[in-house]
């Protein structure tokens, strides 16, 4: 298609670009992230000098340019390469903090605080989309998951500072975190009393509690935070007071949301190429494996669910960088390539037979890395009445 704007020149560049560095620094090292349970540091760096960590972000503020469409190519290229949902999820875990700290620094900009403008931009933003810090989004908490209008966590002000008391958990890139997005409850009770807070994780009363194991994304380090008595200065506070943390979050989830439908059509495609390859390879009885009618059969469906999934998302993908309000499209788009996905990991784990039970077998890891996909971001369930709601009824 002339006019499909994922294939345009400068996109096509940066598929290339994102392919070969997955292939070179990413895929070779998988197996060894996996085991340790996190990601060197210097990937990171590596990320950054690319550019890679910056597409999405505008020049001004330290990034590489770029919209919705752009992230999409980056994703679906990093997947297609042999990265895992895990790497993503590590590598990638500002995506989730920064818009809050650029929307801070923004709104600094308009009411003439350099100041605090500056301290967001020269401390947090920039040095994260350079791989120099890592970001992370804390905002589940022990006792309510995801439950924002009646998080626990809670931040006082003192003087020129707030004192920050409270946990967080299954925090993404929480044990490597150099600054961590924090939600926490400045007026007592509902939506407008949450505000958001960017949090240095080298002051005292930060403490990584527990670094926690999870079924997948292995080589993405996952921790419960606590924080006791944390002071932080004023320009942390990232929302409007009172409030505003609310609406911010909401705000991002689309985006989130859309990017973990391409996580999910793009995980279902790498299985699709490797289980294609395999049967092609694979011998039974004097046959390659696809030879048989049941195989092809199945191999045709993984295609057709994936392609409508990467469809659907790319569109809502497109509306996006448009300037369209696209919430309730990113709901439908999550669930209908997470849905997708889970098809097709089972099926491309039946297709390598033994070999696809083995630890080491790409397709096994992310037959586990993609459970999580209908989990975090909002739960299956949970973005199914969210669109109920959106619809009206």
């Amino acid at each position: 298609m002339t006019n499909d704007p994922f294939s345009t020149d400068e996109r096509r560049a940066l598929a290339a670009l994102t392919a070969d560095f997955t292939a070179k620094e990413i895929a070779p090292n998988l197996n060894d992230w996996e085991d340790a349970e996190l990601i060197p540091r210097e990937v990171h760096k590596a990320l950054g000098d690319a550019g890679l960590l910056g597409i999405g972000y505008a020049e001004e503020v330290g990034g590489s340019g770029g919209d919705s469409i752009d992230v999409t190519v980056l994703t679906e290229s990093l997947l297609g390469a042999g990265a895992s949902g895990g790497a993503f999820a590590s590598l990638f875990s500002h995506g989730i903090a920064i818009p809050h700290m650029i929307d801070a620094a923004n709104r600094r900009q308009v009411a003439g605080d350099d100041v605090g403008a500056d301290w967001l931009l020269d401390e947090n933003i920039r040095p994260v989309l350079a791989g120099d810090k890592i970001a992370a989004l804390g905002v589940t908490e022990p006792d309510g998951g995801s439950d924002v209008v009646h998080l626990r966590t809670r931040a006082i002000p003192d003087g020129d500072d707030w004192i920050i008391n409270g946990a967080k958990t299954y925090i993404t890139s929480g044990v490597r975190a150099d600054v961590v997005v924090v939600a926490a409850r400045t007026a007592d009770s509902g939506a407008s009393g949450v505000s958001l807070f960017a949090v240095d994780t080298s002051l005292p009363g930060f403490e990584v509690t527990r670094k926690l194991r999870k079924m997948g994304w292995d080589c993405s380090d996952t921790a419960e935070l606590a924080f006791v008595d944390l002071r932080v200065p004023s320009h942390a506070l990232l929302t409007p007071e009172p409030g505003g943390g609310f609406a911010s979050l909401s705000r991002h989830f689309a985006v989130e949301r859309l990017s973990l439908a391409t996580l999910a059509y793009a995980t279902a495609q790498r299985c699709i190429d490797l289980t294609v390859e395999w049967t092609q390879q694979r011998q039974t009885f004097g046959r390659p494996l696809i030879s048989r009618q049941v195989v092809r059969h199945d191999l045709v469906e993984m295609i057709r669910r994936t392609d409508v999934a990467r469809v659907y998302a790319r569109n809502v993908a497109i509306r996006h960088a448009a300037g369209e309000a696209v919430l309730l499209e990113a709901v439908l788009a999550k669930n209908t390539a997470v849905e997708a996905c889970n098809w097709v990991v089972d099926r491309a784990v039946q297709l390598h037979g033994g070999l696809g039970y083995m630890r080491g077998t790409e397709v096994e890891r992310h037959y586990r890395d993609a459970r999580i996909i209908g989990i975090g971001g909002g739960a299956t369930e949970v973005m199914t009445d969210l669109a109920a709601k959106l619809l009206g009824w």
